[in-house]
C-alpha cells in the first residue's frame, strides 16, 4: 500500500472537498500517534487522512481497534465492513450527525401517501430526466422505472460488445454470477457505500425509503437509483466488455471500482449528493420541523452554514 500524506483535520470538512472513497484489505487498522493507519502483514504503516475521506470500505483481512472507529466517528467518515470486491455489504458504522428533525419529516413524508407519490414521481423525473406518468401509483412507477432499467442495460451491452442474459445474481453466492452481474454488483457497492454516508452524515434513515421499502438500505437505493445509470452502470459494462475481449490486465471488479472512482470524480458527485437529497424530500412538500437549539449539524456541512 502506498503512503497517503495528511492527518486528520481536527473537525470534519464539507462532503464535496473529500476524497469519495478508500478501499482496505488484509490490514490491522489503528489510531498510531494520533494518526489514523492501516498497518500490513508486513508491518509497513500506511497513514490515511481520515478526515478527507467519505468512506472506508473494510474488505476481508482487515482489523479494527476502538480508537480507530472512535475517530473516525469524531471525522465524520464512515466505515463501512463489505466482502471481497465490495459486492456485499455486512454492516457500516455512523459518521456523525446526532439529530432527529431531518429524521423526523423524512418518515412523516414516507407515512404521508400523497406525500411519498410525491416524491417518487420527482425522484423519477429525476432520474430519466422525463416527466413521471399521470395518474400512477408507486408500484406502477416502480414497474415502469424496471423496464427503463432493463432497456438501459441491453443498450449499454449492446454498445460495449457484453454477451448480456439480464440481471441475475444469488446473494448468497456473488462469485457464481457471470463475468458483467458480477461487474454490476461491485459498481453497485460502490455507489450503495458512498449515498449510504450522504444519508447519514446528511441526518436521515438509510431504511426509510419510498420507490423501495422494507429493507434496511431503502433509502440508499432510492438515492444511488437516480445516479447509477449515469455513473457506475456505464463503467461496469465497460469494464465487462473489456474483460470479455481478453483486453483487461487486472481484476474485473478492481478495475470496476477504480472505475467507479474515477466516474465519482469526473460527476462531481460528492457535491450533489446530499443537496438532491433535500431536493428529493422537498417534493413531498410538507414542511420542515425546526431543528432543537443543541441539535448537531451533519459531519459534512459546511462550517459557515451552521446546523
Amino acid at each position: 500500500m502506498s503512503d497517503l500524506k495528511g492527518l486528520p483535520p481536527p473537525r470534519p470538512i464539507p462532503l464535496k472537498d473529500r476524497a469519495a472513497l478508500v478501499f482496505v484489505e488484509r490490514a490491522q487498522v489503528d489510531v498510531i500517534d494520533g494518526a489514523f493507519v492501516a498497518i500490513d502483514a508486513e508491518g509497513v504503516r500506511t497513514h490515511i487522512p481520515l478526515g478527507g475521506i467519505a468512506c472506508l470500505l473494510l474488505e476481508p483481512g482487515v482489523r479494527v481497534s476502538h480508537a480507530a472507529v472512535a475517530l473516525a466517528a469524531r471525522a465524520g467518515t464512515l466505515l463501512v465492513w463489505v466482502g471481497e470486491g465490495a459486492v456485499r455489504l455486512y454492516s457500516a458504522g455512523r459518521p456523525g450527525g446526532e439529530r432527529a428533525d431531518k429524521l423526523l419529516w423524512q418518515a412523516q413524508i414516507a407515512l404521508d401517501e400523497a406525500a411519498r407519490l410525491r416524491v417518487v414521481r420527482r425522484m423519477y423525473e429525476m432520474r430519466f430526466k422525463d416527466a413521471a406518468p399521470q395518474r400512477r401509483s408507486v408500484d406502477q412507477l416502480r414497474g415502469i422505472e424496471g423496464v427503463r432499467v432493463r432497456e438501459t442495460y441491453k443498450l449499454l451491452a449492446r454498445q460495449h460488445g457484453v454477451d448480456w442474459k439480464g440481471r441475475d445474481y444469488d446473494v448468497a453466492d456473488w462469485g457464481g454470477g457471470d463475468l458483467p452481474n458480477r461487474c454490476l454488483s461491485a459498481a453497485t457497492a460502490c455507489i450503495h457505500g458512498l449515498c449510504e454516508a450522504a444519508v447519514l452524515t446528511a441526518g436521515y434513515s438509510p431504511a426509510i425509503g419510498f420507490l423501495h421499502t422494507g429493507k434496511a438500505l431503502s433509502f440508499v437505493y432510492d438515492i444511488a437509483d437516480l445516479w447509477k445509470l449515469e455513473t457506475v452502470v456505464p463503467e461496469a459494462f465497460r469494464i465487462a466488455g473489456l474483460a470479455q475481449r481478453g483486453k483487461l490486465h487486472m481484476n474485473e471488479e478492481r478495475a470496476v471500482r477504480q472505475a467507479c472512482r474515477d466516474s465519482f470524480r469526473r460527476s462531481g458527485l460528492l457535491s450533489k449528493i446530499i443537496p438532491q437529497i433535500e431536493e428529493v424530500l422537498d417534493a413531498g412538500e410538507l414542511p420542515r420541523p425546526p431543528p432543537p437549539p443543541e441539535a448537531a449539524g451533519p459531519a459534512f456541512a459546511d462550517p459557515e452554514e451552521g446546523p
